[in-house]
């Protein structure tokens, strides 16, 4: 089957990568610059689209105010206009080869804790910056082969404080204060990333205020009380446990008080974990290596 040529003014487009909310994501070579990119496109055909406009322009405005390896990079936006108005919105990203968290296979608890450690950091430099993302999940975080990681759309991102008009973030790592549209704070990120933590440890998801459909299509009331992700698997350390626990409290103001405190937490499990593989590892090879046992 052949494939479909797109033809896009200052790029020379190689594939697609992905579909977006009504948008398309291209793997393209920026005929400018010669980087190799990925090219979000989003075309005006209902007024529906002009919230992906929105959301493009977002992006695009938050990612030029931060600069750090683990959060996407944006380098241009393109409007093409007709009769004064936008009809297609071009957004020029870094390319990253990767697949998102929700993609993956399952990480060892080494990993898990590797990985989050990044994104809390990487949260803490949005923080810094006065940046919430507002939608953390499995979906926006990437992995590479080689252990990196990448945080992408900044779509629904804004200033720490702000009162959202509309309910904006996914279903099931939403926070209340998303959902009662009160002000948003860096602790809304911490929710949202305990939400991911939570589905990450167990494959379930934290109740949140946006209730869930039964197979009838009824609204299923939402509960407040779940099992911790030490209850549903043994082997979980109750630190980790309690720490993501702590992170989706309802009240945001009874959640860990900023990343930095979720990467401290964090740090000392890390330790503990790699120490004993390591001590683990020491101990295999003077058993098996007595001259070293005795220090000859």
């Amino acid at each position: 089957m052949p494939i479909e040529k797109v033809d896009i003014d200052g790029f020379t487009i190689i594939k697609k990568i992905g579909t977006g909310a009504r948008s398309l994501i291209y793997l393209a070579v920026d005929e400018e610059s010669g980087q190799t990119v990925a090219l979000k496109r989003a075309v005006m055909e209902t007024p529906e689209d002009l919230r992906i406009f929105e959301q493009m322009e977002t992006e695009y405005k938050v990612s030029r105010q931060i600069d750090h390896p683990y959060i996407r990079k944006c380098y241009k936006i393109l409007r093409k206009r007709k009769l004064l108005r936008t009809q297609e919105l071009l957004l020029s990203m870094e390319y990253f080869d990767g697949q998102s968290l929700e993609e993956l296979p399952g990480l060892s608890l080494g990993d898990v804790l590797l990985v989050f450690r990044m994104v809390a950091t990487a949260l803490n430099a949005m923080h810094q910056k006065g940046y919430v993302h507002c939608d953390i999940k499995p979906n926006n975080i990437l992995f590479s082969k080689k252990g990196a990681i990448k945080i992408i759309d900044l779509g629904q991102s804004c200033k720490i404080g702000e009162i959202k008009k509309r309910i904006q973030g996914t279903p099931d790592y939403i926070a209340p204060e998303q959902v009662r549209r009160e002000h948003l704070s860096h602790r809304t990120d911490i929710f949202n990333l305990g939400a991911t933590m939570y589905w990450a440890l167990t494959g379930k998801n934290v109740p949140t205020l946006i209730p869930k459909k039964n197979e009838y299509g009824f609204s299923v009331p939402v509960t407040a009380d779940f099992k911790s992700p030490s209850e549903i698997y043994k082997k979980i350390p109750a630190a980790l446990s309690n720490l993501v626990m702590d992170c989706v409290k309802e009240r945001p103001g009874d959640r860990p008080s900023s990343m930095s405190e979720i990467i401290a937490r964090l740090d000392v499990m890390i330790r503990e974990i790699f120490g004993a593989r390591l001590q683990n590892q020491q101990s295999h090879v003077a058993a098996n290596n007595p001259a070293v046992s005795e220090g000859g």
